[in-house]
């Protein structure tokens, strides 16, 4: 009964994830993701536990697994954050004084 319980809640999370995703203009994209770095470095710690869990063989891997796509997706998440700044301080540093060409 349990195994039921948990394959309804995944596809639940599933389906109401894609909702959310689909629902969000393309504008918001990058500062969401930005913002859930925090919830990606708590999916990693209990990725960790996971792994470090001796269950069997199977968790083992599928923990190690885990690690290794909530790694990707936090430092993925940290370049993004770092380039989405970075656009918006060259906007700033570029600009020179208002009217400085028209005077010339």
């Amino acid at each position: 009964m349990s195994l039921l319980i948990a394959l309804t809640l995944f596809v639940l999370a599933v389906f109401l994830g894609l909702e959310l995703i689909t629902k969000v203009p393309a504008t918001l994209h990058t500062p969401l993701m930005s913002g859930s770095n925090a919830v990606s470095g708590i999916t990693l710690i209990g990725a960790m536990v996971s792994a470090g869990a001796d269950h069997s063989t199977l968790a083992t891997w599928l923990g190690f697994v885990a690690v290794v796509l909530a790694t990707v997706n936090v430092v993925g998440g940290f370049l993004v954050t770092g380039r989405m700044l970075a656009m918006f301080t060259s906007r700033k540093s570029h600009r020179g004084p208002p009217d400085s060409e028209a005077k010339s």
